[in-house]
């Protein structure tokens, strides 16, 4: 029957049509995703970094920890809400070296900031506006419970971003921490290749790594790192204590 076999035609037809602008309009809002970089802002005299810590959840690295104490190694360290419940003695220990250790809101549970559902890394995201929002405000509640100053930068779980969701953080009222040296990637790395990279951070780099995994290689990798840059006379900075430029509309 031409009429049947026709209509069936312009169903498969739109079928696919249909199909494809599913499949580019999932493209296009993956590519929207953002993973913002951070610089120091250059100064005379140079040789500055910025190490920043991401305390996920877990335990407390303290080969890391003790390292920084021991050194006098200043560090900002990006903290969620569960991590802090579990590690008061952590949180003890930084609180006894405010010259030492800047604490700034890694979010209440450690959801990426990403306003539409989907996965990074093999995280849901947020999803809505609304769940970005309780996202930032929660983890800078639990921040203040801790006591302490208030929380001024952010930075989401797996470090990406979606632009709205960048431009809703701002009116919240944080800066929104990138890097510029992914030290010891997400804590995966040996300790041989976390060193390397560490070691190689130069002027005006913002160094990312985790003090959360206490039982991975990379931690001491993290340690050795750091001990390479202050033997070459590197000064470390926090955040707080830097002018920081990003991208992304992150800072400004």
């Amino acid at each position: 029957m031409p009429g049947l076999e026709r209509m069936t035609d312009l169903l498969q037809k739109s079928l696919c049509a249909l199909a494809l602008s599913v499949a580019l309009a999932s493209a296009g809002n993956a590519a929207t995703l953002v993973e913002p970089t951070l610089h120091l802002k250059l100064e005379d005299g140079g040789g500055r970094v910025a190490l920043t810590l991401d305390a996920c959840g877990g335990k407390t690295d303290t080969r890391i920890l003790s390292a920084l104490v021991e050194n006098r190694i200043p560090a900002t360290i990006f903290v969620t809400g569960i991590w802090l419940k579990r590690n008061a003695a952590a949180v003890e220990i930084m609180r006894a070296h405010p010259d030492l250790f800047e604490l700034e809101n890694h979010g209440g549970r450690h959801i990426p900031v990403v306003d539409t559902p989907r996965k990074i890394y093999g995280i849901s995201s947020a999803g809505s506006p609304d769940a970005v929002q309780a996202e930032v405000e929660s983890g800078a509640a639990a921040l203040g419970k801790a006591g302490g100053t208030a929380p001024k930068w952010f930075r989401g779980a797996t470090a990406e971003y979606s632009p709205s969701a960048i431009a809703m953080i701002r009116k919240l009222g944080f800066k929104i921490a990138g890097f510029s040296v992914n030290g010891d990637g997400g804590s995966l790395l040996g300790a041989k290749e976390t060193t390397r990279r560490i070691a190689a951070a130069k002027d005006g780099d913002v160094i990312i790594a985790h003090i959360n995994q206490p039982t991975h290689a990379a931690g001491e990798g993290v340690v050795q790192g750091l001990l390479a840059l202050k033997q070459k006379g590197m000064t470390f900075v926090r955040l707080d204590d830097a002018e920081g430029v990003g991208n992304d509309g992150t800072t400004d």
